[in-house]
């Protein structure tokens, strides 16, 4: 993707190169969605993707705030205790009673810790109350008392969108401690203010008077002029039946709903309906679309996702007809274009995070998937929900609009004023937006702040960097920790019996601590100047990595070897899970210091700092070649252990290796093909069904990835291309009827892709 604005550029920068908070704000169509999928794939930090509910955490690829921090859903009041009345409807937490009720498992708490970046998506719907709570989670977790634990926040949304959904009988509480509901009134913010950034280009509309006139409606500025270059469009008579490729938005869900039934049921023809392929885990209540898709020919749909093969066939909210309709096949034709596709199923994740025991990364994990048509009905649909879409044709209903900015939502989905139809004309009594976001508005920076916080920014920001890499403080306070815990031991106990051992390595961290200390004094000197030095911060850093490297190396290497230890011993699951919980942090502090010369190597070539330049084979690989090698001389030194009998992996859950970056889902399933796994065990790797694998072999064959002729036997390729010879329809449907359940619908469309 090309970044094309500066706001954008700018955002980008924030991110990989300082740790200051961002807000990152812009109109509808400004490409907010676009720039967060960029940020994810080229940030070299540790990012978690969060959002208020489980449609929005689905859509940014992310997970619930709730489950992420182990929130419960009730109010939060910042202080450690309060008075308040609770009723069955009323519940609210305290700083006090969240530490002490609710446990995290250690897999969160890792996430938590070693999280480097946090996104919060959709932040128009984040109460504040909910912020201030995720900001004493983290903080607790990460034992450190700035905001958010320290963890660069990017708060991503339009904040004349979706609000915040506060009941009144809560905010009767609640306001003695907020002076509103928005995520900017939480205290966190309050007294620690994100930068401000809005993208301003608008990628979705072309028309600068339509344009003008959505700016206008946004800020509350709406004239006379423009509430008549808008009621042009009114055709209360206007007959949608007559007219096909509108869609109505609408105020109301049951509005909507009794549309498409009635749109659906007054079309003659068969009711067809198609249900999704879930597997593994993935909860009804973060269902994408609906479960029953049901569609006649004639149907009116729209797209709900964008097109991910090269064609880009269609997008969020491309509308289309139901050509002709299968079991097992859909073709949708667009009539303004002439032209007709099938349609493939889409593939949304229920993902968690966990952290690699290898490279200390944060990593997805695919707890479930839910394998769908990405359509629905599209005579009708609420405004709610049109957000993120964008429409050639649509016909407003905003005679009953009932919240701020909804006026300006359904508008701004339209990429001119030549689709609009407005079935009432526009009144602007209740479509004024929020005083206090308007208000907020007014913080948005400047290029020149931009330009001058960012190098600031980037100055304090490798600093802190660098001085973090030497900072022991805290890794030799769990070497005391832990040294001191052998002593309430019992004398016969495996953990007894290295007491000298802790102490010998707790040693080995101090004689360490000054040397740290008066290097990082030398680094704060260095970045107390106006201008720093580039070469001479990179000649320092390069001693400092070789006078520091072998002895935390040695540490880590101790560590594994006592665990290789441990591991054959009978009763030792807690004395190896606190050799575990050390080694991950001394593996951490080796690690950081290799980034620390990419990093240096990346500035001094004038490079951007990403997630490619900050690291290296050598880091991707540093702990595994560590284990291999020790416990290769381990067995040289230990020639006479018999190891038949001994379950070397029962204290540790069974850990995958490292992850390479995320690839296309058909690309993982093309990597586990060359394999040479079967369509089954992909299936059962990928949690996913064999049909939706091999719906990507379909797409392989049509890249001339791989051939047909690695799926299927010769004679069949053979009687398959007599049969298509002469085969002239777009739909496969007469095919299949003519064999029957000789061959599959896949095996159809794999041989259809082998003709391209």
């Amino acid at each position: 993707m090309q970044i094309v604005s500066e706001a954008a550029k700018y955002t980008l920068q924030f991110i990989n190169q300082t740790q200051r908070s961002v807000f990152l704000t812009g109109k509808a169509g400004t490409g907010k969605t676009t720039l967060l999928r960029e940020i994810i794939e080229t940030t070299h930090k540790n990012t978690v993707v969060v959002a208020p509910t489980g449609i929005a955490a689905l859509n940014a690829g992310g997970v619930t705030i709730h489950s992420m921090f182990q929130l419960p859903f009730s109010g939060f009041i910042p202080s450690h205790t309060a008075d308040f009345q609770f009723s069955e409807t009323l519940k609210f937490e305290t700083k006090e009673s969240l530490r002490r009720h609710f446990k995290m498992n250690g897999q969160k708490k890792a996430v938590i810790r070693n999280m480097e970046l946090l996104v919060i998506d959709e932040v128009s719907m984040l109460r504040a109350d909910l912020l201030d709570a995720m900001d004493y989670m983290m903080q607790t977790v990460r034992k450190k008392a700035a905001p958010f634990g320290g963890v660069q926040v990017l708060f991503i949304g339009d904040l004349l969108q979706l609000p915040p959904v506060i009941r009144d009988e809560e905010w009767r509480t609640l306001r003695n401690y907020y002076k509103g509901k928005f995520f900017f009134h939480s205290h966190v913010i309050q007294q620690n203010p994100p930068l401000y950034i809005e993208l301003s280009k608008i990628f979705r509309q072309t028309d600068s008077n339509f344009i003008s006139v959505l700016n206008n409606l946004r800020n509350n500025k709406i004239t006379p002029d423009d509430v008549q270059v808008l009621n042009q469009y009114v055709r209360p008579d206007f007959d949608l039946k007559a007219n096909k490729g509108y869609i109505t938005l609408t105020t109301h869900n049951a509005k909507a709903d009794t549309m498409n039934a009635q749109a659906l049921a007054d079309l003659k023809g068969e009711l067809i309906t198609y249900t999704p392929e879930i597997t593994g885990d993935f909860p009804e209540k973060i269902y994408p679309i609906e479960y029953n898709l049901q569609l006649k020919v004639g149907a009116q749909i729209m797209f709900v996702k964008n097109d991910l093969n090269f064609e880009k066939n269609y997008f969020n909210g491309k509308m289309g007809i139901i050509k002709s309709l299968s079991n097992k096949e859909i073709l949708v034709h667009f009539p303004e274009e002439n032209k007709t596709i099938e349609v493939e199923r889409y593939e949304w994740q229920n993902i968690r995070y966990k952290v690699n025991q290898l490279t200390k990364e944060v990593e997805e994990e695919v707890l479930g998937t839910f394998v769908h048509y990405p359509i629905k009905l599209a005579w009708a649909i609420t405004i709610h929900k049109s957000q993120g879409l964008t429409f050639d044709k649509a016909a407003l209903d905003v005679s009953q609009v009932f919240m701020p900015g909804q006026a300006y939502v359904a508008l701004s989905r339209l990429r001119s004023l030549e689709g609009l139809i407005l079935l009432s004309p526009l009144r602007m009594n209740g479509i004024s937006n929020d005083q206090d976001v308007m208000d907020y508005a007014q913080n948005k920076a400047s290029d020149e702040i931009l330009k001058q916080s960012l190098h600031f920014e980037t100055k304090n920001f490798i600093h802190q960097y660098l001085v973090n890499c030497f900072d022991w403080t805290n890794l030799a306070q769990e070497w005391r920790n832990h040294k001191f815990s052998y002593s309430d031991k019992s004398e016969s106990s495996i953990k007894s019996k290295n007491a000298l051992w802790a102490a010998k390595q707790l040693q080995q961290m101090e004689t360490l601590l000054d040397p740290s200390k008066k290097f990082m004094l030398q680094l704060h000197k260095i970045f107390a100047n106006e201008t720093v030095d580039l070469i001479h911060v990179s000649e320092r850093i390069q001693a400092a990595f070789g006078y520091f490297f072998k002895p935390m190396d040695d540490l880590v290497f101790e560590i594994l070897w006592k665990i290789e230890e441990v591991k054959r011993a009978k009763k030792a699951k807690a004395y190896f899970e606190e050799l575990s919980e050390l080694e991950e942090l001394q593996t951490k502090a080796v690690l950081q210091l290799m980034k620390a010369k990419l990093l240096l190597e990346t500035l001094r070539s004038g490079e951007a700092i990403s997630k490619e330049k900050l690291t290296s084979d050598e880091i991707k690989k540093y702990l595994s070649r560590k284990k291999e090698a020790i416990q290769k001389q381990f067995k040289e030194t230990h020639v006479n252990l018999l190891e038949d009998d001994v379950d070397l992996d029962r204290y540790s859950s069974k850990k995958k290796g490292p992850k390479e970056p995320k690839k296309s889902t058909v690309e993982e399933t093309f990597e586990l093909w060359i394999a040479k796994n079967s369509i089954q065990d992909i299936a059962n790797i990928r949690k996913l069904t064999v049909q939706t694998i091999e719906g990507h072999l379909v797409k392989l064959i049509q890249g001339k990835r791989i051939s047909i002729s690695e799926i299927l036997p010769q004679d069949t390729i053979d009687e398959l291309a007599e049969a298509f010879k002469f085969y002239q329809e777009e739909s496969l449907t007469p095919m299949k009827e003519q064999f029957g359940e000789k061959y599959s619908w896949e095996e159809l469309r794999m041989f259809k892709a082998s003709l391209n």
